[in-house]
Formats: C-alpha cells, structure tokens, sequence
C-alpha cells in the first residue's frame, strides 16, 4: 500500500454526500465528469485519505470506455464494456456519485439483469501507448469477431452459412 503523505491519514471508508452508500479501497464508483452532458467516469478506488483539515481525497484507477480509447468503439464492444487502465488520479471524493460492479467478461455474460451500475472489463488498457492486454480476445465466429454480450450471436451479419 503506497505510503501517507505528511500531513494526510488515511480512512477505511467514505460515505457518499447525500447517500448512506459507503466506499472503501476496491469498489468502483462512478464520478462526477465536469461536462453535465457526458455519462459518469467509472473508476477503482485504490486509497482514501484527509488531510488535516478533513478534505477527503481518493487515489483512484481510471477505467475508459471503448470510444476514450486510441481505437475507438469497435462492433464487438459491449455497451457497458470498460477497459481498466494504467491511468492513476487523485480525486475530491465529492466528486464520487455512486457505486457500481464491473465483472469480469464472464461474470457480466451469466448476469441474469444487468442493471444500470453493472459494467464489465475483459482488456487492461496502457493509456499512452493505447495497447491492450491481453492484444487477442477469444472469437465466436468464421469472421474472426469477438464476441459482443449485448448481441444474440446465432451468426453474424458477415456468416451466412
């Protein structure tokens, strides 16, 4: 665990203002984006901490979506899809709307309702470099796509045997 910094302490857990939803070190939450226009930033809260006169901050782990990305949105991209990324920030924890689940691939893909917070990361994203791990994803079809949960895959549009 990365150390206090002088005049900083760490805390357990956070309260969302204006909520009884607590956060602590692990759970994703979405933030506040500084557009009112754009859907929340969802992110891992790695650290939280006060300084002396009791402003609460947050390390967070940025996760991006598809179209934040270098690529772009592809047509095998979830709707709720999200790549965690190597991109480390420290946040006003007022800035923290809610919580939410990001599941693994295959967690997300056995979900009988995905609800409005349920999001899902199957790619680790470098930020600068705009590369993946894993670089493959498995495929589900003659056309070499990867697999789309938001999509009945029976074939798709480029298969027609």
């Amino acid at each position: 665990m990365a150390k206090t910094r002088p005049g900083k302490r760490d805390l357990d857990s956070y309260t969302i203002k204006g909520t009884n939803k607590v956060v602590r070190a692990g759970d994703c939450v979405l933030m506040r984006p500084s557009d009112v226009g754009k859907p929340p930033y969802v992110a891992r809260v790695e650290k939280i901490e006060a300084d002396n006169r009791n402003n609460v901050k947050v390390k967070v782990r940025w996760y991006y979506r598809p179209e934040e990305s270098m690529g772009g949105r592809r047509q095998f991209h979830g709707a709720k899809e999200l790549f965690l990324s190597d991109h480390f920030d420290v946040q006003s924890a007022h800035t923290i709307e809610g919580k939410c689940t990001v599941h693994s691939f295959k967690n997300y893909t056995k979900l009988e309702n995905v609800g409005a917070d349920d999001y899902f990361c199957r790619f680790e994203y470098k930020a600068a470099t705009g590369a993946f791990t894993p670089d493959r994803v498995a495929v589900y079809c003659k056309c070499e796509m990867p697999y789309n949960p938001d999509d009945l895959m029976v074939q798709c549009e480029g298969c027609k045997d």
